[in-house]
């Protein structure tokens, strides 16, 4: 199966089960994550408006997904969530965003290569030591022995999550439902 090319009737969508209902309201933690442009990233000195999508993985063509990725709900479309950030990254520096990270628990060195194979034009963030998802406990599934962080979806102001989207399904809606969220804020602030 194609790594962008997704079925999504086919995929089992997530259920909220509460677990990010804690993260509006909350704070960016004292973190520091590598990014795959070069200098890190603290969390909590980032200011103006930031977007954060957590993702579980990004696959490789050249490797396997995990057995049984696919029916694990929720787990499938991290490549085409990065995608659809990448083609309305323009647009969401338009509505005043000032930074976009993705987020996973993979290496920098992995996730180099996928920001370069899939052209990201911003950062990916490596919680590889699962700082940020301690620190916000932030919802998560274990997959052949690893935990990986579940997709969601973080609007943050002034190092405060002011929304989240969670869960994300299909993950390549996501960059649009963010902007339709941005579109609708702006309008009651008007």
């Amino acid at each position: 199966m194609s790594l962008t090319e997704v079925d999504w009737s086919l995929i089992p969508a997530p259920a909220d089960d509460g677990k990010a209902a804690h993260l509006e309201g909350q704070s960016l933690p004292d973190v520091t994550l590598q990014a795959t442009d070069g200098p890190a990233v603290t969390l909590s000195d980032l200011r103006g408006l930031v977007v954060f999508y957590i993702y579980p993985m990004t696959g490789r063509p050249d490797r396997d997904l995990p057995d049984g990725w696919d029916q694990i709900p929720g787990a499938r479309g991290c490549t085409p969530q990065s995608c659809a950030f990448r083609d309305h990254y323009a647009e969401l520096q338009e509505w005043g965003v000032a930074g976009l990270y993705g987020v996973s628990i993979q290496t920098t060195e992995y996730q180099t290569e996928a920001a370069k194979r899939l052209h990201l034009p911003f950062p990916l963030l490596s919680d590889a030591d699962q700082a940020l998802g301690k620190a916000l406990d932030l919802p998560g599934i274990e997959v052949e022995g690893q935990h990986l962080h579940k997709r969601l979806t973080m609007i943050v102001k002034d190092g405060v999550i002011v929304k989240t989207f969670y869960p994300v399904f299909p993950p390549d809606q996501d960059a649009a439902n963010v902007i339709a969220w941005l579109r609708s804020d702006a309008e009651e602030r008007a």
